[in-house]
């Protein structure tokens, strides 16, 4: 095990640059997984850690060694690719020893590690199978096994659940979770699956055309996102962005007003005439009916605003409702995560609660997050 630095990693292809000025340092033992849309550089970033890209200037370290000009297969890093990469002549055995047979392990150890491994990840009785024998869940184990049998210092993953399905991907990120407690070695994600990222990461590193958006642990980027970037990317449905401007009376939002609270006031020197985003999560939206409000929620109503609005979609998903609601005069379509039990059909017209003091404010321009305020 060892910890992972980069300092300053530049790739550039041609005249395009993946990524830029990467650095961050993962300390021994961690498990951090890269995020972020397509072409963000996150597979580029796990390449460069396994020596199959080279950094076209900066410096990454694995433990205190320098490992720019150290190749792939001096690095003692153990790679999981998305397509499993499992030799189709040999066994689940045999796939699993053969990182061991390439370094000349001895024979009676590989068995033990191989045996370790199998029961490991519930493979004893797939041993002697070859893969086409094997589901598509079976075949992941197989890959990671042979990943873990060779205990290397770090394990780099890219995006290995993506082609399992909904279900089997649940179980076997459960599995890897649960894996990397027990090995306790340090660990590399790629992903571009928000939910994968917020379950598995000690820290989470977002990435957008090849920069870094933020470092942090998963709550923490849900609760004080960076930017807007960061804000929509993590979030199932994501974060609801309105683009506003303020008066002495509050946000205007189309055709319409939402009040501003003094706790925002006292916060921000907002300015009549600015712009600004608004953002608000699906999950601090509520359907607004005075007349079922308990008093302790009631008492809080200065810190809620409404909006009107027109339901265009609905989806029931059993313990909570999705729906999609278009504002007058806009073509925003607003996200609204509900209670499973509410019922509401595609043309009703509701007016919606927006809480508040869950309210972020973001620049119109940068896309960076103004309020609220960081805590350190």
């Amino acid at each position: 095990m060892a910890k992972v630095r980069l300092e300053e990693i530049k790739r550039r292809f041609n005249n395009v640059t993946a990524i830029e000025d990467i650095t961050f340092e993962i300390p021994d033992g961690e498990f951090w997984v890269l995020v972020g849309p397509s072409g963000c550089g996150k597979s580029t970033i796990l390449r460069t850690i396994a020596g199959l890209e080279t950094a076209t200037s900066g410096k990454l370290f694995i433990g205190d060694r320098l490992m720019n000009n150290i190749p792939a297969r001096q690095r003692d890093v153990a790679m999981v690719f998305q397509n499993y990469a499992l030799y189709p002549h040999m066994t689940v055995a045999e796939n699993i020893a053969f990182g061991l047979q390439m370094r000349k392990v001895d024979g009676k150890l590989i068995q033990e590690r191989v045996a370790t491994v199998a029961r490991s990840l519930s493979l004893e009785h797939l041993l002697d199978r070859k893969p086409k024998q094997l589901s598509g869940g079976q075949q992941q184990r197989v890959a990671l096994g042979r990943a873990i049998a060779r205990e290397p210092q770090v394990f780099l993953l890219d995006e290995p659940l993506s082609n399992l399905d909904a279900q089997l991907r649940d179980d076997t990120r459960a599995e890897l979770k649960q894996l990397h407690q027990e090995l306790g070695i340090t660990t590399v994600y790629v992903t571009h699956d928000q939910v994968e990222a917020m379950t598995l990461a000690d820290k989470i590193v977002v990435l957008n055309r090849g920069r870094i958006q933020q470092i942090g642990e998963p709550q923490s980027i849900y609760a004080l996102p960076a930017n807007q970037i960061v804000a929509t990317f993590l979030g199932n449905p994501p974060m609801n962005i309105l683009s506003a401007k303020y008066t002495n009376d509050g946000f205007d939002v189309g055709e319409q007003l939402i009040a501003v609270p003094e706790f925002i006031k006292e916060k921000l020197q907002l300015r009549p005439g600015q712009n600004y985003d608004l953002g608000i999560r699906p999950e601090h939206i509520s359907i607004n009916n005075n007349s079922t409000l308990s008093t302790q929620h009631s008492a809080l109503n200065t810190q809620h605003s409404a909006l009107s609005v027109e339901v265009k979609v609905v989806e029931p998903l059993g313990r909570e409702t999705l729906i999609r609601a278009s504002l007058p005069g806009s073509t925003v379509l607003l996200n609204v995560q509900l209670g499973g039990n509410v019922r509401v059909s595609a043309g009703d017209r509701l007016s919606l609660q927006l809480d508040l003091t869950h309210l972020f404010i973001f620049d119109s321009i940068t896309g960076d997050r103004i309020f609220p305020e960081s805590s350190n």
